[in-house]
């Protein structure tokens, strides 16, 4: 009789051992071995978060160009700088005195800044209420001919390259919820978001404050006591170099195209005022000062 505890039979071979996963290294390969022995090199697998980096390393971002300032500020800027050295040059050339070109520089900035945001605040209020007219026409025909303005809808689609049936289900997609199609039918058919439009206030107000700036430039030296027209033709020039040249960078164009262009225009419009006044005195001068 053989014990439970007697050794097992010697010709009966052990079971192998299961094979175990190679380990990994502390130099992150594999723990495996190539044909010379030496540790072979795993290949890393991409990962959802180098996939995530480079996507965003791709993103991009687009400046607002709606909200309704730019425009506004940069021809209040530039407005304010031309009008009014243009106008001293042309008092000047006329032989007028300091006093009278303070007198005359204050009194175009108030009423050019003045005149400006009023203009900007009534051309963006009525432009937001032409707009607001109709959105009010779309959200009709969207209540009561739906059918046609969703065949219409996708029929925009289609001419944009979406194949009939693809185009025909996206439109009966975006019907489903009332605002979603009012707001792509209104950017398709008039080309704006009636929910961002720009602010008639802030138009009004960067005309206001930028031409005032602008405006200022050519007073300066008249302001500081140098009196000197000169002075104030070069300092203008000098402001619209410099001016021309930032819009251009804003709007990524090479600076010195901007700034020229600028230059030559403030040159154009003051010499111009200036050749007036210089006639004017001529004929006049006595009755002037």
């Amino acid at each position: 009789m053989t014990s439970a505890q007697d050794p097992p039979d010697a010709n009966v071979p052990e079971p192998a051992d299961p094979p175990s996963a190679s380990p990994t290294g502390a130099d992150g390969t594999d723990g495996t071995t190539g044909t010379d022995g030496a540790p072979a090199t795993s290949v890393p697998s991409a990962t959802p978060s180098s996939a995530r980096s480079r996507s965003e390393a791709h993103g991009h971002k687009h400046r607002d160009v709606s909200g309704g300032w730019l425009r506004p500020a940069v021809f209040g800027a530039m407005d304010g700088l031309v009008t009014n050295v243009s106008l001293i040059a042309g008092v000047g050339g006329g032989g007028a005195r300091s006093q009278v070109l303070i007198l005359t520089g204050l009194a175009g900035l108030a009423a050019g800044a003045l005149s400006m945001a009023t203009g900007e605040f009534v051309s963006v209020s009525s432009q937001n209420e032409l707009v607001a007219s109709e959105v009010s026409k779309e959200r009709y025909e969207l209540e009561h001919y739906p059918e046609a303005e969703q065949r219409e809808l996708a029929a925009v689609f289609r001419s944009q390259g979406v194949d009939a049936e693809t185009a025909d289900r996206v439109a009966r997609q975006v019907s489903v919820r009332p605002e979603q199609a009012l707001r792509l039918h209104v950017r398709e058919e008039l080309g704006v978001d009636h929910h961002d439009l720009p602010s008639p206030l802030v138009a009004a107000g960067a005309s206001l404050v930028t031409f005032a700036v602008g405006a200022l430039i050519p007073l300066l030296p008249y302001l500081l006591g140098l009196g000197s027209l000169p002075a104030t033709l070069v300092l203008a020039g000098f402001a619209a170099f410099v001016g021309g040249g930032i819009v251009s960078r804003i709007t990524a164009r090479p600076f010195l195209r901007g700034a020229v262009r600028q230059l030559l225009l403030a040159t154009v419009a003051a010499g111009l005022t200036y050749g007036i006044g210089v006639a004017v005195h001529a004929a006049y001068g006595a009755a002037i000062h």
